[in-house]
């Protein structure tokens, strides 16, 4: 593996995930900040893409949650002693996928990945509840783009039974995110998009998808995945099967 600084135009883009330590990031990929617009009322309504982060060719960006120069690693890991398990389950997220059918439109979830961003629901409805009134060609379009914000790809949704998965054309990035809450700003999960192989530490398969959110807290109980730990605890659980 190549280390952190090292030059090449060749480089694969990649993520590897380094034992009880950082996120390599190889291959140039852009490093941007996303904050969350929300409602008067706190629902998560879109993102706003912010300023660009200068990052060299190959970096290292924090898995910890202690670092003093987010979202870079500063070693502090090495110093408490992190431990960075793996925990995530290996199978393909097709396996877990509960499939809530509606009209013209298939949404599928799979709960295990949720990183709780809350594009799944509004004041009045959750995704689920939603499904069985596709009928209403306002409420299906409404469904599909609170999916397609979802950071995790916890929701996929297609046309029909059988048909591929339809995605939002995300480029190859990540995302240091800001989510929005009732107490303010606070830290969310790195959002890695376009389809960027990420590879564990323990070597064990990871699935590559289109959307994925990566803990940086520190606490998540499914690494190297976010699982909404960082959020406080008296917020809406949206990560639950019903």
């Amino acid at each position: 593996m190549a280390e952190p600084g090292e030059q090449g135009p060749n480089q694969r883009k990649r993520i590897v995930v380094t034992k009880d330590g950082p996120y390599v990031v190889f291959g140039n990929i852009p490093l941007l900040y996303k904050t969350q617009i929300v409602s008067e009322y706190g629902e998560p309504l879109t993102w706003k893409t912010g300023e660009a982060i200068p990052a060299p060719e190959v970096y290292q960006l924090c898995r910890c949650g202690h670092t003093s120069f987010k979202p870079f690693c500063d070693y502090t890991h090495g110093l408490i002693g992190f431990d960075g398990t793996e925990t995530a389950d290996t199978k393909p997220t097709a396996e877990r996928q509960i499939t809530f059918p509606g009209t013209n439109i298939v949404v599928r979830r799979d709960y295990t990945i949720c990183s709780e961003s809350g594009f799944c629901a509004n004041r009045r409805a959750s995704v689920e509840e939603m499904v069985p009134d596709t009928a209403d060609t306002e409420v299906r379009s409404l469904v599909m783009a609170m999916i397609e914000r979802c950071p995790s790809g916890s929701f996929v949704y297609t046309i029909h039974e059988g048909e591929d998965d339809v995605e939002p054309d995300y480029p190859q990035e990540i995302a240091v995110t800001i989510e929005i809450t009732s107490d303010g700003p606070i830290d969310g999960p790195l959002w890695v998009t376009g389809n960027i192989p990420i590879e564990r530490a323990d070597g064990q398969p990871f699935e590559t998808r289109n959307r994925v959110t990566l803990c940086r807290c520190g606490r998540s109980k499914i690494m190297p995945l976010c699982d909404g730990t960082h959020r406080p605890p008296d917020m809406p659980k949206h990560g639950i099967q019903p």
